[in-house]
């Protein structure tokens, strides 16, 4: 009787386990094929052949949008940290001051984000020539109707 127990938990056990694998792929692939692509992402190569961006604008792009996905990671990984924070904060459910702050803290950190953001397209917009520019533009409003039509924030989700 000892040995059914055993091997009835062990099976539940592994069935636990597969059940979370397969939840975890799912997510882990339904994220990646959702977000849009970063325009400047060096990796990108669709874009760069449709803006037709020289050697030397390549030269110029590639370290600007390495910089700026650096940078971009740094604060993705803090807002994480203060959402972890809200939810313990949250949970408590006596400490308003704390939360207010840490709201705060967060739309720093947001502000922050977008300041980069505009910050990255003004210096990327300087390299590029009028009609590569005009291309960039068009390309990222179509990225935004895109986010806008599946659901997603223009951001791509992160």
């Amino acid at each position: 009787m000892r040995s059914k127990w055993l091997t009835f938990l062990l099976i539940l056990s592994l069935a636990i386990n597969v059940a979370v694998l397969a939840t975890l792929g799912y997510h882990y692939y339904h994220d990646t094929s959702l977000t849009a692509p970063c325009p400047m992402s060096p990796g990108d190569s669709h874009l760069y052949q449709s803006l037709g961006l020289s050697d030397a604008q390549l030269s110029k792009m590639e370290p600007l949008a390495q910089k700026f996905h650096g940078r971009l990671g740094e604060l993705a990984v803090l807002m994480e940290e203060k959402k972890e924070t809200l939810i313990a904060l949250l949970q408590k459910e006596r400490d308003p001051m704390s939360i207010e702050n840490l709201r705060k803290e967060m739309a720093a950190v947001q502000d922050e984000i977008q300041k980069e953001v505009i910050t990255h397209i003004m210096d990327s917009k300087k390299i590029l020539d009028p009609n590569q520019q005009q291309r960039f533009f068009d390309l990222m409003r179509q990225s935004m109707i895109q986010a806008k039509n599946s659901g997603l924030p223009a951001n791509g989700g992160k």
